[in-house]
């Protein structure tokens, strides 16, 4: 499909859009939940139509010579499409927010006053590779009971197409707009620009990319921004660890996947363990094939590691390449994580209950962990479902944003022939 008026396409986009939210607005619980089911079983019965898809993305994206990390993202699997469906069922599985009320109290004038859930509207989402996201933004938007414009990357778009097709199966199903999730049809980059600033038909855009489409993004929208930058995230070996945890996790959130924001691209280890831990996961990451860049007390330990610069220690590798850092003790490993992490997600491996508990008052990111891997920092792993993204913002939404992430709150109040005085 060749679409050569931008401005005019995406205006007729936003305008169903906006229409199709209020009707998912009012939706019933159970009619999106056969929506989300029927999407989950077209997804299943068309596995092989969606490989066949993205194996033509692959071929295109090594031909363009696309970094690894990225075709790593692009990449769909069959155990890949699987956890798409179960992602789908998994948020249908979950309780309705919209609608929700809290906080319901008497006030002296004998009203009550309390919150009530509800959608934020229209979503726009905008990512690159990934095509999971297609499913799981529509699905996470539809529960939330919002419409959502989907503009994935053009080295995505067989993909997100065929999901999209198995998406409109679920809405027509269930009675529901075929608008309420639209996908948009062009590659061209003017359609972004046009959909971060449609005031009149976007409520919220969330970003899913690399760093230059984030700041881009950020920078020219004037519709709110749910955001992370970048995932310099740390994993942090304190001198009370249990070894045998530590080299788990510390391999693990490395070398599980490489491509991904919730990687360890920093591993802080207590000067009193170093000699101790260091040499055993050096061998780890490099049967794993990683590089290594360490400080001088890393290199003291074990010659074969690289000299680390300034910049290594404020780089998301998204690659097979570590920092390590030797540090004296305890506030050492937090100053480095405030002064280099980037708010998204960092852990600590110790079997001291006080040092982990002020790790956990004391760091300041989305998600902080204790003796487990960075990796799972993901909203399915959380139990969301799926996520639509992690924010590292603090207003609105923080970490893996699920549902509750795509609703807003507005005041109820009940009275009974009630007049203020």
């Amino acid at each position: 499909m060749e679409i050569t008026d931008i401005k005019n396409y995406m205006q007729l986009v936003g305008q169903q859009a906006r229409a199709a939210s209020r009707l998912i607005a009012k939706a019933e619980t159970a009619a999106k939940n056969q929506a989300l089911a029927t999407m989950a079983a077209a997804i299943k019965r068309n596995k092989q139509i969606l490989l066949a898809a993205n194996a033509q993305d692959l071929e295109h994206a090594r031909t363009k010579g696309l970094e690894a990390a990225l075709i790593d993202r692009l990449t769909l699997t069959a155990k890949g499409v699987d956890s798409m469906a179960e992602g789908l069922l998994q948020i249908a599985a979950l309780a309705d927010p919209i609608g929700e009320i809290s906080g319901l109290n008497y006030r002296p004038s004998g009203i009550q006053v309390g919150k009530m859930r509800v959608p934020l509207g229209v979503i726009g989402i905008i990512y690159e590779a990934r095509p999971n996201v297609t499913a799981d933004a529509a699905g996470l938007c539809l529960k939330a009971g919002n419409a959502a414009i989907l503009r994935g990357g053009s080295e995505a778009i067989h993909a997100n197409k065929a999901i999209a097709a198995c998406v409109k199966e679920g809405l027509n199903h269930a009675g529901l707009p075929e608008s309420a999730v639209q996908v948009i049809e062009t590659t061209d980059r003017a359609a972004v620009g046009e959909l971060i600033t449609m005031q009149d038909f976007v409520d919220v855009i969330v970003p899913r990319g690399g760093k230059g489409l984030i700041e881009r993004i950020s920078n020219e929208a004037r519709v709110p921004v749910i955001k992370h930058l970048h995932g310099v995230c740390h994993v942090y070996i304190d001198k009370q660890a249990n070894i045998d945890k530590a080299l788990r996790i510390a391999e693990n959130a490395k070398c599980q996947r490489y491509g991904t924001c919730n990687t360890m691209e920093t591993l802080l280890i207590h000067k009193d363990i170093a000699a101790k831990i260091l040499p055993e996961l050096t061998e780890i990451y490099y049967l794993n094939g990683v590089e290594l860049r360490g400080d001088p007390a890393a290199r003291a330990i074990v010659a074969t590691i690289k000299a680390a610069s300034e910049e290594d220690w404020e780089t998301e590798y998204l690659a097979p390449i570590l920092s390590i850092r030797i540090v004296n003790d305890f506030e050492q490993a937090l100053e480095h994580i405030a002064r280099y992490g980037s708010q998204h997600t960092d852990a600590i491996v110790t079997e001291d209950y006080t040092q982990a508990r002020r790790f956990l008052r004391e760091v300041d990111a989305s998600s902080v962990m204790i003796n487990t891997s960075t990796r799972f920092a993901d909203g399915f792993e959380y139990g969301l479902g799926a996520e639509i993204g992690i924010s590292t913002d603090k207003i609105h939404a923080r970490g893996p944003v699920g549902l509750e992430g795509l609703t807003s709150q507005k005041y109820v109040v009940l009275g009974d022939g009630q007049i203020r005085q």
